[in-house]
């Protein structure tokens, strides 16, 4: 709609003989191939590992492995899979070591009764994300980092994206979950050691991928048990002003500080405290902190497309601040964010294990192989997407929506176990893009060698570094 007369704006179209830009992705080769240049390599990054066929097959084998892995991409066995009806495809053994020093047994990787338990429990306090109520708090970190960019446009000094998007991201779930602003040395902090973990937490390590046994054992390095412990104190520090005698808050955090089990009377204890809200903490802005740079240099790459985007904002806001009304009306600013989640998501692989002898999509599944779902290969899949890797922002416009395999999409997972903040994540989305594309000009330095990369989430290879300037009001 346009500001003036709250009708419809229409949203304009590439071009005809406009060629989508295709952005950095891995080049998928052979499976042994692909296998040699990710152990020379060593860094870890599981997106080069996936072969060619990978992208073409509704389910297959990966590789070789000593445990087996099957991926899956038929949209409906990906239904089952996530789902798990039959309560056989709890998250891998893998994931839930890895992320046991950072976040425990919490909502994000328990499964069975103490899922269930848990999630009854927090219901209330996720309800307290809902957009409007956490919209104020949004502007609010906005708004702190404009100051903070500002001065680094003024100077003329290079800035991180990432680093960027990390704290503002953090700063806003600071805001709604524990009601106080983020520290600059926090965000550091916190980015640094995730950026650790991430990096050299066991999970990723292709040796063990292949060669070990299901369910062994594997202790995590002394560095990444101190990097969870920096970040589980932060998070214990913010907890702390909660539990403070007398302390009255009317946020996030006091929700599950007050949550009881309806059928037992329990409560969570300071460390279970820390688990669930490392949750909402981590994944509320590390998720968030990834889609965000990848849409910003996405949108810095292509002028044309983000002359696009910033004609529809003046359209729909007349000038005036960004409001939660508005960002329901920025029809092409939503469709990019919605892209770079079908590019880039965020949550790489939704790895989960077989608990006992299975079939899947014709493939008799031994107990402890591997089940991998992964959103980067189901959105890039030659079966269900036309030009899979070009960035195409129109192609979610509903007369193209007869492209759409149902299904195929999934950044923010699907059943029992999809991201309650996915509303939320939309709504920071577009205002940021929106708010700071229309305050900067961004130039990207380097962008020949932005390379993404899968740990545990989509980041670029190193950061991403840029140079602001102020535009004209």
């Amino acid at each position: 709609m346009s500001a003036a007369t709250g009708l419809a704006v229409p949203v304009q179209p590439a071009p005809a003989g406009h060629v989508p830009f295709v952005p950095p992705r891995p080049t998928p080769g052979a499976a042994v191939v692909n296998l040699v240049r990710v152990l020379l390599r060593g860094d870890g990054d599981l997106l080069t590992l996936l072969p060619r066929s990978a992208y073409r097959v509704k389910a297959g084998w990966l590789g070789w492995s000593r445990r087996s892995i099957l991926i899956v991409n038929d949209p409906a066995e990906v239904r089952r899979v996530l789902s798990d009806p039959e309560g056989i495809f709890p998250k891998s053994d893998l994931m839930v070591e890895a992320l046991d020093p950072l976040i425990g047994d919490s909502i994000f990787v328990s499964s069975g009764a103490t899922w269930q338990r848990q999630r009854r429990m927090l219901d209330p306090s996720l309800s307290m994300m809902r957009v409007h109520r956490a919209f104020p708090a949004m502007q609010a970190a906005a708004a702190a980092m404009e100051e903070k960019l500002d001065e680094a446009a003024a100077e003329g000094r290079p800035v991180s994206l990432d680093l960027t998007m990390s704290h503002l991201t953090a700063d806003v779930i600071c805001r709604t979950v524990f009601s106080t602003t983020l520290d600059s040395q926090v965000a550091h902090d916190v980015f640094d050691a995730f950026s650790l973990f991430e990096r050299s937490v066991a999970q990723v390590r292709i040796r063990r991928l292949i060669f070990d046994p299901a369910f062994k054992k594997v202790a995590q390095p002394p560095h990444v048990l101190a990097a969870c412990r920096l970040i589980r104190r932060h998070l214990g520090d913010l907890l702390d002003t909660h539990l403070a005698a007398g302390a009255a808050f009317d946020d996030i955090c006091q929700q599950v500080i007050e949550a009881r089990d309806l059928e037992d009377g329990s409560r969570f204890s300071r460390e279970e405290l820390i688990d669930q809200l490392g949750v909402l903490f981590l994944a509320g802005h590390e998720t968030s902190a990834s889609a965000l740079t990848w849409a910003f240099y996405l949108l810095a790459v292509q002028p044309w497309l983000l002359a696009r985007l910033r004609a529809e904002v003046e359209e729909v806001t007349g000038g005036a601040e960004i409001s939660f009304e508005h960002t329901k009306r920025l029809v092409l600013t939503r469709h990019v964010f919605r892209e770079t989640l079908r590019l880039y998501p965020p949550i790489t692989f939704l790895p989960r294990v077989a608990m006992e002898r299975t079939e899947i999509a014709g493939y008799r599944v031994r107990r402890g192989a591997l089940i991998m779902v992964a959103p980067w290969v189901l959105h890039r899949h030659r079966l269900y997407w036309r030009d899979p890797d070009a960035f195409d922002p129109d192609r979610f416009l509903p007369e193209r929506e007869g492209e759409l395999t149902p299904g195929a999409y999934i950044p923010f997972g699907i059943g029992p176990r999809v991201c309650a903040g996915a509303a939320f994540a939309q709504a920071e989305a577009v205002l940021m893009i929106a708010r700071l594309f229309r305050r900067y000009d961004v130039e990207v330095l380097a962008p020949e060698e932005v390379r993404p990369a899968a740990r545990l989430t989509t980041r670029p290879v190193r950061q991403v570094m840029v140079r602001l300037r102020r535009r004209r009001a």
